[in-house]
C-alpha cells in the first residue's frame, strides 16, 4: 500500500509519460494484461488509456488491471489512468548502482590505510615464499650431501 506522500510522487512524475497501453473494445484482455506487466517491470510506472470503443471506464479497467497484476493504481483522470508496481529489477539495478557510487566516494584516509595493509600483506607473503623455498632447498641439499 502507497502512502499518500508517495502517490503523490508519483502522479508528478506520470505527468511526463506518453500514454503507452490502450485499452481496446475487448475490455481488459491476456494480451492487455500481459503488456501491462511487461511494461511495469520494466518502468514500474505506466499511464494508459481506455479507448471510446471500450465499454468501461477508466476507473474499471484500472481497477482490473491492478488486481490481476497486484499494482497500485495511482491516478484516474477522463479516459486515462496511470498504475504503479515495484519492480524486482530496477530495485536491484538502483541498489548496485547505489553501491558502486558508496564505493567511490569512499574515506580516502580508510582507502589509504587499506592499500597499506594490502602491501605490507603481499610483502608478508613474499617473504614467508621466500624463506618457504629456501628451507626446501635446503632439506634436499641435505638429503643430496648426506648421500
Amino acid at each position: 500500500m502507497l502512502t499518500s506522500k508517495r502517490r503523490a510522487e508519483l502522479r508528478s512524475e506520470a505527468n511526463t509519460l506518453e500514454t503507452t497501453l490502450m485499452v481496446g473494445k475487448g475490455g481488459v484482455t491476456d494480451s492487455v494484461l500481459a503488456e501491462a506487466a511487461t511494461q511495469l517491470e520494466a518502468r514500474e510506472l505506466v499511464k494508459g488509456r481506455v479507448l471510446e470503443s471500450a465499454m468501461l471506464t477508466a476507473r474499471e479497467a484500472s481497477d482490473a488491471i491492478c488486481e490481476a497484476l497486484r499494482a497500485d493504481g495511482i491516478q484516474c483522470v477522463g479516459s486515462k489512468f496511470v498504475i504503479y508496481k515495484k519492480s524486482e529489477k530496477k530495485a536491484q539495478e538502483a541498489a548496485r548502482q547505489a553501491r558502486a557510487i558508496q564505493k567511490k566516494a569512499s574515506n580516502p584516509v580508510r582507502r589509504g590505510a587499506q592499500e597499506r595493509r594490502r602491501k605490507a600483506r603481499d610483502e608478508r607473503e613474499k617473504r614467508n615464499e621466500y624463506f618457504r623455498q629456501a628451507a626446501i632447498q635446503a632439506a634436499i641439499d641435505r638429503r643430496n650431501g648426506g648421500k
